[in-house]
């Protein structure tokens, strides 16, 4: 059995300890302003001020050790300005997931929100009121924090990240129409938190369990069981598409898994490679040339 070169060594993290809960990197970027000196200062503050607020804020009732917080990014290209306080945008979200005995980051989110606008004074602090609607920084910083706590807790116990993508729905239910707030087209920050808790969805949330807690983390030691595993994960996904073709939240997890799952299969038994496509071109056909090279063990 050929398992694919990411697998070394690492250790499982357990929620235990002391200390917040992420490890964001931040960036906030302006690249058709930032010749202006002023813009280039304002852009630094807003960039601290984020990184403070995401990673110094307790967002759950556990405790962890600094070394078990959560990898995450957030990337934020301001596209215009409107009196130095005014900002139009997009904000880029990933996060990762370790894996058991593996040197290797599973990644979970890998999303460009590109209906991003909001306030920002120089030198301000965020502050994120949870049963309101203070201020569109806030809460969109904030809903994207729990989103990536309720992907994480997924993936280490069935269904286990409920309670944050609630408190996600909760700032939804808060914020003011439009902005990405609203159902709109099925692609927006409602449908992202709405779908997982409906009974629909059930498949999409036990794939993550079975694909990583007992796919991803068995790899090092029971390589042929963990390929099994994730075939078996990924056909949880068929009941979902075949209901609700296309959703948002299975083009999301094909956008952050697509490249892992050709990593993992090109290397692998050719009837596991063949399971692997057969499955692969109806649920991701976006990525089909992908597929097809996997296939080929390419």
């Amino acid at each position: 059995m050929r398992v694919f070169g990411l697998i070394l060594f690492l250790v499982c993290t357990i929620r235990v300890g002391f200390g917040q809960e992420l490890n964001c990197q931040v960036q906030v970027i302006a690249p058709t302003l930032q010749s202006n000196p002023m813009v280039v200062e304002i852009l630094e503050q807003l960039q601290t001020t984020i990184l403070e607020f995401v990673n110094n804020t307790q967002w759950t009732s556990h405790k962890y050790k600094p070394e078990e917080r959560i990898d995450c990014g957030i990337l934020i290209t301001i596209n215009s300005m409107k009196g130095n306080e005014e900002f139009t945008g997009t904000i880029q979200v990933t996060s990762t997931r370790p894996t058991y005995n593996a040197n290797y980051a599973s990644p979970l989110l890998n999303y460009r929100d590109e209906a991003f606008k909001f306030n920002y004074q120089r030198g301000a602090p965020v502050i994120f009121t949870p049963d309101a609607h203070t201020n569109n920084l806030a809460s969109v910083l904030a809903y994207y924090c729990y989103v990536i706590l309720a992907l994480d807790y997924d993936t280490f116990s069935p269904e286990g990240g409920t309670e944050y993508y609630n408190k996600a729905k909760q700032i939804v239910t808060n914020a003011p129409q439009g902005g990405g707030w609203e159902p709109g087209d099925g692609r927006t920050r409602y449908w992202l938190v709405e779908n997982p808790t409906q009974s629909l969805f059930k498949g999409y949330r036990k794939c993550f369990y079975e694909y990583h807690r007992n796919g991803f983390d068995l790899l090092y030691s029971e390589p042929e069981k963990g390929i099994q595993n994730i075939l078996a994960s990924l056909k949880l996904l068929n009941e979902v598409q075949q209901v609700n073709p296309n959703s948002f939240n299975m083009q999301l997890f094909f956008l952050a898994k697509a490249d892992e799952i050709y990593s993992l299969f090109k290397g692998a038994e050719v009837e596991d490679r063949n399971k692997a496509y057969n499955l692969l071109v109806k649920l991701d056909p976006a990525n089909l040339n992908k597929y097809d090279k996997m296939k080929n063990g390419q």
